[in-house]
């Protein structure tokens, strides 16, 4: 657990780093969507591509992405077997009995495994290159409009950055909270399903009093600070679109017609 990414900031000084924080979260967003139009290979092969450049240019370390990739490998692994035994279709590689392995599940199961993985990346990059207090503005700026129908756009951003924010903060305490416990002589890896889940109750129970704590603590330095959410807030980097921005959205286009051309060709040609 202690891999995961998601949540963590990389000091860095590369060009991802300085485009607008909601040019990127734009960018993210547009991604994500995209990949769920892709339907062949060569569609993920080209979406590769792009995520390798822009793991480049934003001079994070490709293993320090990727190591965060095996906290959620089982979610990962999970899924890609749900498609490969309850996808039917194509022809029928293995049969045993009412268990049928077919050549669109395999596909399927691929797909699903290659979409995860550029989701999961693609949203570190976000979160690795842009800090809490840049991410909490670009998604309170991104709300706004709904402000008035009555849509608390500040408090909402401020919850999700720091739920985001203390994702690594509550891992490392539950992994604190873990040694003690098997120093106390606590078996966590031996026994049935039932077994080890009571084993996790002497975890549960310190971690969340522990997590209540800490959103007691950050409530009252808050409040000492005079926070009063965006009552008369101002700010001293105020954001503001340059050419890298646009640089940066056109480059995506480009991504985004490449995927549907190789859509329309795959579907002309028959590829998968």
């Amino acid at each position: 657990m202690l891999k995961i990414t998601i949540g963590q900031y990389y000091h860095a000084d590369s060009f991802i780093h300085k485009l607008d924080a909601r040019m990127k979260l734009l960018c993210t967003i547009i991604f994500i969507t995209v990949l769920f139009f892709v339907g062949n290979f060569l569609g993920y092969a080209l979406a590769a591509i792009y995520l390798a450049v822009i793991i480049k240019v934003s001079k994070v370390p490709p293993r320090y992405l990727f190591r965060g990739l095996r906290a959620i490998m089982f979610i990962i692994v999970f899924t890609a077997f749900l498609n490969v035994f309850f996808t039917q279709g194509g022809t029928v590689l293995v049969e045993f009995g009412f268990v049928r392995v077919t050549e669109l599940g395999l596909i399927n199961a691929a797909r699903m495994g290659i979409r995860l993985v550029m989701l999961i990346i693609g949203s570190s990059i976000l979160t690795l290159t842009t800090t809490p207090i840049q991410l909490t503005d670009a998604i309170e700026f991104s709300l706004k409009p709904f402000k008035k129908i009555g849509v608390p756009a500040h408090e909402i951003a401020m919850m999700m950055t720091i739920a985001l924010r203390f994702i690594p903060t509550l891992i490392e305490e539950m992994d604190k909270i873990m040694k003690a416990q098997m120093a106390r002589g606590a078996d966590f890896d031996t026994g049935g399903i039932i077994k080890k889940a009571k084993s996790l109750v002497p975890l549960l129970v310190p971690l969340f009093i522990s997590s209540f704590r800490r959103a007691d603590d950050l409530a009252l330095a808050m409040e000492a600070r005079c926070y009063r959410g965006d009552m008369g807030r101002t700010r001293m980097k105020q954001m503001k679109m340059k050419g890298r921005d646009y640089q940066a959205l056109t480059f995506l286009a480009l991504f985004t017609a490449g995927i549907f051309a190789l859509e329309y060709f795959a579907g002309v040609w028959g590829i998968w």
